[in-house]
């Protein structure tokens, strides 16, 4: 799908055609819709379906006048369920309710390029990309399009401020999960810890290829840069570093917590055959007893009365109550 907007006034509209100084975004473009670009702003096929693979790893070249930028952008399944139980988790504490996050707790990246010509910039992604929602419905004021520079650096610092978003919101929800794992150790939570844990690898992944890019831009060999425009890429590479420090140590974190878990769990396995184990060797005492009663000899003492067995079986009762009680200081 193709989509044309342009800044008129100080908000971007969309409009119906190609013109120079627009902004034009592709969101998993048709092979006729790769061809119009092709055809009209000239743009290198291999460009346009760079974006399109999952797979592809963050890069900036140039050729014949057009500069391709590949970043991956970060993304939260259901993120409007995730930022609701972020924002209501102050409230709920207010109120005393429980907030649930099992919907808020995946996140990855997926790649996104920015193609700049002589007269347009271009946009292309797999599939509905939450950045250029932002741009497209102004929620990010005070942009123009026909300042191709300063937009790409704006494009690339709200990726950045969605990282520093997403990561907050990721600390925020380990730290409830954390607090529920205290209460009791389930698979749930620890299966929300290792799909926690295996988002911020993406992130860190990702942004340590953005910091690589930033810091080729920032040379201004392959992007002519303005004052203005270089103070904005120092500020977008000041975020980027900002959310890679953020996510190496929630990671460490993390690592740390599932770790303690899997102690914690093998220690709650020991002390559990401990007492099943002393349980078993009490209970074997009567056992004995019992099996020698149950035989054909004569001359046992208390032969054929009941107060031996009853009381044999009070002592073993009292023995494992003791044991089970004591037990409960080894957690």
């Amino acid at each position: 799908m193709l989509k044309y907007y342009k800044t008129e006034g100080s908000a971007i509209a969309e409009i119906e055609t190609l013109e120079p100084g627009c902004w034009v975004s592709a969101v998993a473009p048709t092979e006729s819709e790769i061809s119009l670009l092709e055809t009209e702003l000239g743009v290198d096929r291999d460009f346009i379906r760079s974006a399109l693979d999952e797979e592809e790893t963050s890069r900036i070249e140039s050729e014949e006048g057009q500069t391709l930028i590949v970043l991956d952008y970060p993304v939260a399944e259901k993120a409007e369920k995730a930022e609701r139980a972020v924002k209501g988790m102050k409230k709920g504490r207010k109120k005393g309710k429980k907030q649930s996050f099992d919907d808020a707790i995946t996140y990855y990246t997926t790649p996104m390029s920015i193609i700049l010509t002589y007269s347009n910039v271009i946009t292309v992604s797999l599939k509905e990309n939450p950045i250029v929602e932002d741009f497209a419905n102004n929620v990010v004021k005070n942009i123009k399009t026909q300042f191709k520079t300063r937009f790409i650096f704006c494009i690339l610092l709200r990726i950045a401020g969605k990282y520093l978003q997403y990561l907050k919101q990721i600390d925020k929800i380990s730290n409830y999960v954390e607090k529920q794992l205290h209460k009791s150790m389930k698979n749930k939570e620890l299966i929300q810890l290792l799909g926690l844990e295996k988002s911020l690898v993406y992130f860190s992944t990702s942004l340590k290829s953005t910091e690589t890019v930033l810091e080729k831009v920032l040379r201004g060999r392959i992007i002519k840069l303005y004052e203005e425009d270089q103070d904005l890429l120092e500020d977008v590479l000041i975020e980027v570093k900002q959310a890679i420090e953020m996510s190496n140590i929630y990671t460490n974190i993390l690592s740390g917590t599932m770790e303690t878990c899997g102690s914690l769990i093998s220690n709650n396995l020991n002390i559990v055959m401990k007492v099943l184990a002393i349980i078993t060797i009490v209970m074997e005492v009567p056992t004995m007893v019992f099996s020698f009663y149950g035989m054909n000899v004569s001359g046992l003492p208390y032969d054929g009365s009941i107060i031996f067995p009853l009381s044999l079986s009070a002592v073993t009762a009292v023995l494992a109550g003791i044991i089970l009680s004591k037990s409960k200081f080894y957690k």
